[in-house]
C-alpha cells in the first residue's frame, strides 16, 4: 500500500514485476464477478480479485486515497478477516491531506433484491450498519448486528471476523477451481454440527460481523 494524493481514490496496480502495470480504480464500474468474492476488472482481461476485505479496512480506518500494488490476481486472503491489513496501515500511519473529502450523500431511500436477500440504503448522518443474516444451519441460525461504523469501532467490532464456509461444499467449489486456498488458518468451517477450527470463533456472532465486513469492503466501491 502506497499513499496518494488527495482525489486519487483507491486503485490497483496489477503488475508481475515488468516495468509496466495495469491500473484498475477501486469503483463499482469495475466490478466483473460477485461469485464468492468481489472482482475487480479492466475490460481488457486484467483482473483483481477478492478486494472486500483490504478494501473495508482502507474505508474502515478512513483512508480515501491509496495506490495498492499487487502482483497477483487475487488480494491476498491473509487470516480469512482485514486484521493483518488494518495492523500494518495503523503501524504505518494515516496523514490528512488539504483536499476536501468528496463522498456519495444518500437523499432518498433505495433498495435492491435478490434471490431472497435485500439491501437497503437510507439517509443518514454518519455510517449506520444494519446487518441480518439467516441459514439453515444450527452453527448460524439467525444473526443480526447494528454499528455505528467509524475506526475506532471497525477495529473493535468487524477488523478480525473471518470469512466462513461449509464443509459439505468443499469438493464442488474445489472442482469449479474455486475456494482453492481455503484452510483452517483463512476461513472458519462449518461442519454438520460443529465448528471444525480448533480455536472456534473469534465472536459469537462471527458469521454477520464478517457480512458486515465485507459490506464496508463493497460500499467502498461507491
Amino acid at each position: 500500500l502506497y499513499p496518494a494524493d488527495g482525489d486519487t481514490g483507491l486503485r490497483f496496480l496489477l503488475s508481475n514485476g515488468d516495468a509496466e502495470s495495469t491500473e484498475i480504480t477501486a469503483d463499482q464500474r469495475y466490478v466483473t464477478g460477485v461469485t464468492l468474492c468481489t472482482v475487480l476488472g479492466d475490460g481488457n482481461g486484467a483482473s483483481v480479485a477478492t478486494v472486500e476485505h483490504l478494501l473495508a479496512a482502507l474505508r474502515g480506518l478512513g483512508v480515501d486515497n491509496a495506490l495498492i500494488e499487487i502482483d497477483s490476481q487475487e488480494v491476498p486472503i491473509m487470516d480469512g478477516s482485514a486484521a493483518q491489513f488494518v495492523e500494518a496501515i495503523d503501524e504505518a500511519g494515516l496523514v490528512e491531506l488539504d483536499a476536501p473529502r468528496r463522498y456519495l450523500k444518500v437523499l432518498k431511500s433505495v433498495s435492491v433484491e435478490d434471490g431472497g436477500a435485500s439491501g437497503e440504503l437510507t439517509p443518514h448522518n454518519g455510517f449506520h450498519l444494519d446487518v441480518e443474516i439467516e441459514f439453515d444451519c444450527a452453527m448460524i441460525g439467525r444473526q443480526k448486528i447494528e454499528i455505528d461504523l467509524n475506526p475506532g469501532s471497525f477495529r473493535r467490532e468487524l477488523s478480525r471476523a473471518r470469512t466462513f464456509g461449509f464443509m459439505k461444499d468443499v469438493e464442488r467449489l474445489w472442482a469449479a477451481g474455486l475456494a482453492l486456498g481455503a484452510s483452517l488458518e483463512n476461513t472458519v468451517a462449518i461442519g454438520d454440527d460443529r465448528i471444525i477450527n480448533r480455536e472456534g470463533l473469534r465472536y459469537s456472532d462471527e458469521f454477520v460481523r464478517h457480512k458486515a465486513l465485507d459490506a464496508v469492503g463493497d460500499l467502498a466501491l461507491a
